[in-house]
């Protein structure tokens, strides 16, 4: 039982260290929080929740001009990271590691780690298929926070 427990931790740690290699050391990270459930919110909005990294503000989705988009808000923030992206994710919770290819859609490399910032939806996505908005890290398939959106 041992060897499994450091063998978990040790996978941990190496996610952990893989996913911060480009944090800045100023930022406070906690590695263990975990992913928790966020507060029901309004039909196409989310509060973000922390996954492997702290991760906070809100998300709603837009339309104007006859085109959908997920807008981040002003209160948006989450860790540096390298190859950061915005994906829509099949359920209203979202593993810290390990997302399959078939479970979310990738909308766009993310923009800014804080901060106002709008993503264009395909016209062909059926956003009742996504239950939430994730900032995750390709490189280490790693969730650094989601938005479970209001249904």
């Amino acid at each position: 039982m041992k060897v499994k427990n450091l063998a978990l931790l040790s996978i941990f740690t190496l996610l952990s260290v893989g996913c911060t290699k480009n944090i800045d050391s100023k930022q406070p990270v906690n590695e263990a929080q975990p992913v928790a459930s966020a507060e029901v919110s309004q039909p196409g909005t989310g509060t973000f929740v922390a996954g492997e990294h702290p991760t906070q503000g809100n998300v709603k989705v837009v339309t104007e001009n006859g085109k959908r988009y997920l807008e981040l808000d002003q209160s948006f923030k989450t860790s540096k990271g390298p190859d950061l992206f915005v994906i829509l994710y099949r359920n209203k919770t979202v593993p810290i590691s390990g997302i399959q290819e078939k479970d979310y859609l990738k909308i766009a490399a993310l923009q800014k780690t804080s901060g106002n910032q709008r993503y264009l939806l395909p016209n062909n996505v059926k956003l009742v298929d996504y239950k939430s908005v994730v900032i995750w890290c390709r490189q280490f398939n790693a969730t650094f926070g989601y938005a479970p959106l209001g249904s």
